[in-house]
């Protein structure tokens, strides 16, 4: 096997980096002036220079958040009662890497759990020193001595058994219908790739209760680029299904996210219960500029609404080892659902505001997007036509723009007619809340008697009182 490895060669050289503090993300405000808007909109990056994001809600209220930092030496954890409220939230460092042994060398991908009482970081570790024995990453985990994770004290609990003495690393624990379990990416000796996917039923912490099955060999294009990778496994049951989503070949752009999903009353322990997506559901987008999405979590916001959090960096030509470079960042954005309740991850939505989706409180059935330059009103427009980012403006007024078009923005024609074109000539609006129950509405800064709305199958100016300036906002 070659143990070039970007993420599991480590560095040739044994001396770890000193601890530095990445600036931390600006606060935000909240935007526009609807009531719907209950909380600060979060802005991407969420949190910058945090690999392998790991954000929970928990029963406290607090939401939690932990990654991987550029040093690799460290288990760090924050928490905020917003999703936006993470990006300045103050940083607490857990446990540090050890002066020598199994974990004195990097730390990698740590998530919080809350497993029988206890307060649990699972996280993966490999000797410092150099030569073949920095290749023995193995998953650990450390536990807190009190029931708040920001104040205990935390101590090495010990060593995930997996079914074989090999790298592993990547593990998360899920319950589904009163059983816990653990899945994680290990190499399997006999077969030649990085990493596969595996699942067991947990007896504690740290202990299976039952043997292993394998779910998943990455042999699949874009799962073997520059790496063969299946690897970073995260776990939500929605819509009569348990998904799994995982990351797939080298850190770099290449890096991307595969699908596992399993009937919700299925036995989960059975290999053929299992289907794999063919094709990888999150990639790379050049127009939003977010390269290499992977390594997610799953969490909700403060409405219940479902999130996708992910890394990604902002550019795509990396000088040297993918994981030597700092600037996977933190993201975050909603996650969907089709017609027929599959998720529908779309694309990394890029640097800015959380984007929104926009239906006419008059016609519902309908969903605003854009076709090149044009905008529409139709049924079943891809998701990433449909989302559109608001750019604050002088005086609390905003443009928006669409994610697939960061250098566009609403325009207003001499007719009333909207259609899209470049920021520098777009029109800003004042959003307020609609003439309809729980809607908002966009007012012409030019002329605060006109708003937008629906009109057919594309949009308009309108006096603002008219019911079709009024938007359900998604």
């Amino acid at each position: 096997m070659n143990f070039s490895l970007s993420r599991r060669a480590f560095a040739a050289s044994a001396a770890l980096l000193p601890i530095a503090c990445s600036k931390a993300g600006d606060a935000v405000s909240e935007s526009g002036k609807d009531s719907a808007a209950a909380a600060p909109t979060p802005i991407n990056p969420l949190v910058q220079q945090r690999a392998d994001p790991y954000v929970v809600r928990a029963e406290d209220g607090w939401y939690y958040m932990t990654g991987s930092v550029p040093e690799y030496d460290r288990l760090v954890l924050r928490r905020s009662k917003t999703i936006a409220g993470l990006a300045d939230a103050e940083e607490r460092v857990l446990w540090r890497h050890e002066k020598s042994g199994p974990m004195s060398g990097y730390l990698w991908a740590p998530e919080l759990h809350y497993v029988d009482g206890r307060w649990i970081v699972y996280f993966a570790a490999g000797p410092s020193g150099g030569g073949a024995d920095v290749f023995r990453i193995r998953t650990y985990a450390v536990v807190c001595d009190g029931q708040d994770p920001m104040a205990g004290k935390w101590s090495v609990l010990g060593e995930l058994k997996t079914p074989w003495d090999s790298f592993n690393l990547d593990s998360t624990s899920f319950h589904h219908k009163g059983v816990r379990y653990m899945a994680w990416a290990q190499r399997e000796p006999g077969i030649e790739t990085n990493s596969n996917l595996y699942l067991a039923p947990m007896k504690d912490a740290l202990t299976p209760a039952a043997k292993a099955i394998r779910l998943t060999i990455p042999t699949l294009d874009w799962e073997i680029q520059q790496y063969k990778v299946a690897e970073g496994p995260s776990v939500i049951v929605r819509n009569g299904q348990v998904l799994m989503t995982y990351s797939a070949s080298g850190t770099g752009a290449v890096y991307c996210m595969g699908l596992l999903s399993a009937a919700d009353d299925a036995d989960l322990m059975d290999p053929r219960a299992w289907t794999k997506s063919q094709k990888p559901v999150f990639t790379t987008n050049v127009a939003t500029s977010v390269y290499g999405p992977g390594h997610n979590s799953f969490t909700v916001d403060e409405k219940g609404r479902d999130l996708l959090v992910y890394h990604g960096r902002d550019y795509e030509k990396i000088e040297g080892d993918p994981l030597l470079n700092p600037d996977r960042h933190a993201r975050v954005q909603r996650l969907y659902y089709d017609a027929q309740g599959r998720p529908d991850f779309g694309v990394p939505v890029g640097n800015g505001a959380l984007p929104e989706r926009f239906s006419p409180a008059v016609r519902k059935d309908v969903m605003l997007g854009h076709d090149g330059t044009k905008l529409v009103l139709a049924k079943g427009t891809p998701l990433p036509q449909t989302q559109f980012r608001q750019i604050a403006g002088a005086d609390g007024a905003v443009q928006l723009s669409p994610i697939l078009q960061r250098d566009h923005g609403f325009k207003v024609g001499q007719d009333g007619a909207v259609a899209l074109a470049a920021l520098g000539g777009a029109d800003l609006f004042l959003r307020e809340a609609g003439e309809v129950k729980d809607t908002v509405r966009f007012v012409s800064k030019a002329d605060s008697t006109k708003a937008l709305a629906f009109s057919g199958d594309t949009i308009k100016l309108a006096d603002k009182t008219d019911p079709a300036t009024s938007w359900l906002v998604d």
